[in-house]
């Protein structure tokens, strides 16, 4: 399954993390990954993985930060968010509602 960019065009940032997260999404076939630029200085990432389950929530960012901390500096720093969920915690997730429904930003 591809990287999906949400509300907007892709950028130089949102194609190096992809680039980074294919390597999770190669090796995790169940994953739903998708992200967007919420400002110019702020890139929201969703993961949305099986393997999460059972997981804490600072085992999980353990998990999914060793591919972004490949990145440069300046690309890691404009990510603002990262929400790595499992399928039943979609629907009750508050960082999930506000990455579907992003509050416009005048950044």
């Amino acid at each position: 399954m591809a990287i999906e960019v949400l509300h907007g065009k892709t950028d130089t940032t949102l194609e190096q993390v992809g680039v980074a997260l294919e390597r999770y999404q190669s090796e995790h076939p169940a994953a739903r990954i998708s992200m967007y630029r919420q400002n110019s200085a702020s890139v929201r990432v969703r993961i949305v993985d099986p393997v999460f389950v059972g997981m804490s929530r600072p085992d999980r960012s353990d998990y999914v930060w060793k591919y972004l901390e490949t990145l440069p500096d300046d690309v890691q720093s404009d990510i603002s968010t990262v929400l790595l969920l499992t399928a039943d915690e979609i629907d009750r997730s508050f960082g999930n509602f506000e990455f579907e429904n992003p509050i416009p930003s005048t950044l």
